[in-house]
């Protein structure tokens, strides 16, 4: 199956969180919390640790994205983990990774798996699908 939705994100927090032992590299590593919200067939919030190898200037780098999402899936409650990564060279998105971490899922989404992408229209708006079975 397939479900749709939009996202935004509400909150997103760096920590002060750093590597040990703390080797330079050409891009500095972050690791930062975000909040997001879903509207659509996926519908809820989550709570995100988001870690990436990015350089701001160029746009270029690489995240790596657990999320903790709790809400509906096509009018099925409950909540459930999914990570995420893609790379970029500032102009395009590569090397895409999305997966519905098993055995994660409660409530009415006991059970579920599955994976799914991320997308930005050229409007700004965040897109997310996930194709699952249940």
């Amino acid at each position: 199956m397939r479900a749709n939705g939009t996202f935004s994100v509400k909150t997103f927090m760096p920590t002060d969180v750093v590597p040990d032992p703390a080797i330079t590299t050409a891009l500095p590593v972050g690791i930062s919390r975000m909040e997001k919200s879903y509207d659509g067939e996926i519908a809820g919030r989550s709570a995100t640790l988001f870690t990436a190898a990015y350089d701001p200037a160029s746009g270029a780098g690489t995240y790596l994205a657990m999320e903790s999402f709790e809400g509906t899936v096509e009018g099925r409650t409950g909540t459930f983990n999914f990570v995420h990564s893609a790379s970029t060279s500032g102009a395009d998105r590569t090397g895409e990774y999305f997966a519905i971490v098993p055995f994660s899922g409660t409530g009415e989404l006991a059970g579920i798996t599955g994976g799914g992408g991320m997308t930005v229209d050229a409007d700004g708006t965040h897109r997310v699908w996930f194709d699952y079975e249940l």
